[in-house]
């Protein structure tokens, strides 16, 4: 007897979403069922993309209020960065439906790259912040908003597609 295509697919299983632990995806670390990784990821966004338009006025203006802004922003989108590292990370270590998907392990790597960028950014400033404008300055703050993007979709993908770290009591 000859098996078709579709009963063939029916009989395949996928491991990873087989295992029991596969849809234990709620946030661990919560203020009343809000995750603390959402909650900071926005500064370290809001931040880099700062820095970029500070660099952007500076090379527009010349004027150095724009260089010392800059060094500002990526210095607190490199902190804050790193406090939502760090909460994304004990959610990723600790929920056992994060750590079983590959978009959550994507979305960390992206997220160090991005956060290693920041760091260099900030640190590239710390020793002149107006000559460390242009043009590697401004340089490592287009990537750093090209990585915000990249991090932020993937980000985007595990809470819209899986529902990673939402709570589904709603308190």
């Amino acid at each position: 007897m000859m098996v078709s295509t579709q009963d063939r697919e029916d009989q395949l299983i996928d491991p990873i979403s087989a295992n029991p632990d596969f849809n234990r995806a709620e946030s661990k670390i919560a203020v009343a069922g809000h995750p603390i990784h959402a909650m900071l990821v926005s500064f370290p966004i809001g931040l880099a993309a700062c820095a970029l338009g500070a660099d952007l006025f500076y090379w527009w203006t010349g004027d150095s209020f724009w260089a010392r802004a800059a060094l500002w922003s990526t210095g607190m989108a490199f902190l804050m960065g790193l406090l939502a590292g760090l909460s994304g990370t004990v959610e990723l270590l600790s929920v056992p439906g994060i750590r079983a998907r590959a978009a959550s392990w994507t979305h960390f790597i992206i997220a160090i790259m991005l956060l290693s960028i920041l760091g260099a950014n900030w640190g590239h400033r710390l020793t002149g912040y107006e000559a460390a404008v242009l043009p590697y300055g401004l340089l490592l703050s287009i990537l750093s908003a090209i990585f915000v993007g990249f991090t932020g979709w993937h980000g985007g993908k595990l809470v819209f597609d899986y529902q990673i770290g939402t709570s589904s009591t709603g308190s």
